[in-house]
């Protein structure tokens, strides 16, 4: 891979106030055979005459209502030329060595079809957001490292299950062949659905500690929206995703999980998030018929052996 383009996917709405730091960050960048597109998700903050009059290089897709984060990232994604996609949160900063890191990374690991940031928090630069994304053995997607002071813990590249969205890079070659983002989801844990799509496919996902990212964590979502949206689609994972094999072995400690979190929430009913994560549940329960259909076009790409999948997911955590 000499030199190659990269587009850089930038999702947004309503996220006027972030952007100049986000733009100017991109600016500086030391590598500089990219192009910038911002998706936008009919903001109404005055996002777009910002862009057209600050960034006129930046090539701005207008689309005519909110479609979240997976419409705009499929949007952007789709006006993208280049042979690296990246995907970036607008409420970032990034190192000016950032996108020479990621491509410095996919020339060195051929068989690495994602690429993971080192995620640092904005306001508080030397605590840890994610060292790439992991999912573990009882079907619970984690941030590797989240809220943790960094100390070098995890200065060494390595392969993770997959990058988080905020900042994840792809082959377009991989993209071709497994797909975008899944609407479905609208946001949260679409970034774990690509990269399960991508693992059974044969495709790795490599950690570089020198890709760095500085994320204003929550600021463009969360709430009661994020806890219907985390209560469905951790069901939308686990049926189209998880090999019939993981699921007969780990069937109970997955299931054991579920019905913890869903506990939990009843317990907590009176919250109206508790209340959001519990209709997030019965949502995912309902779809089970859709999803088995997608189940089976996912699970027909598989590439990979059970021992594989398994080296690739986490123990059990608290």
């Amino acid at each position: 891979m000499s030199n190659p383009l990269v587009s850089i996917v930038i999702p947004n709405w309503n996220g006027l106030r972030f952007l100049q730091t986000c733009l100017d960050s991109l600016a500086q960048q030391t590598y500089t055979a990219t192009e910038v597109i911002i998706a936008d998700n009919a903001s109404t903050d005055g996002s777009q005459a910002f862009i057209r009059d600050y960034a006129p290089q930046v090539v701005l897709v207008e689309l005519p209502e909110n479609r979240g984060f997976t419409g705009a990232c499929n949007a952007g994604m789709e006006a993208a030329t280049g042979e690296i996609v990246i995907l970036l949160n607008n409420d970032t900063e990034v190192d000016p060595g950032w996108v020479a890191a990621i491509v410095d990374a996919f020339d060195r690991y051929p068989d690495a079809g994602m690429v993971a940031s080192k995620m640092l928090l904005f306001e508080q630069r030397d605590h840890i957001h994610t060292a790439g994304d992991g999912f573990t053995i009882d079907g619970r997607p984690f941030n590797r490292g989240v809220w943790q002071k960094d100390e070098g813990q995890f200065d060494q590249e390595e392969y993770v299950f997959s990058a988080c969205g905020g900042s994840s890079a792809y082959r377009r070659t991989m993209l071709d062949e497994i797909g975008l983002l899944d609407d479905d989801y609208f946001f949260l844990m679409e970034d774990v659905d690509l990269g399960w799509r991508a693992q059974l496919a044969g495709w790795r996902a490599l950690y570089t500690p020198h890709a760095i990212v500085y994320h204003h964590l929550s600021a463009t979502g969360g709430g009661v929206t994020a806890s219907f949206h985390d209560g469905r689609n951790n069901i939308y994972l686990l049926v189209k995703n998880v090999p019939g094999d993981i699921w007969r072995k780990h069937r109970w400690a997955i299931i054991g999980r579920q019905a913890r979190i869903a506990w939990d929430a009843l317990k907590a009913w009176r919250g109206e998030a508790a209340r959001a994560h519990l209709r997030g549940i019965a949502s995912g329960l309902w779809h089970i018929p859709a999803l088995l259909k997608k189940r089976r076009q996912v699970q027909a790409t598989r590439r990979v052996s059970t021992t594989y999948i398994e080296s690739v997911l986490s123990p059990v955590q608290d």
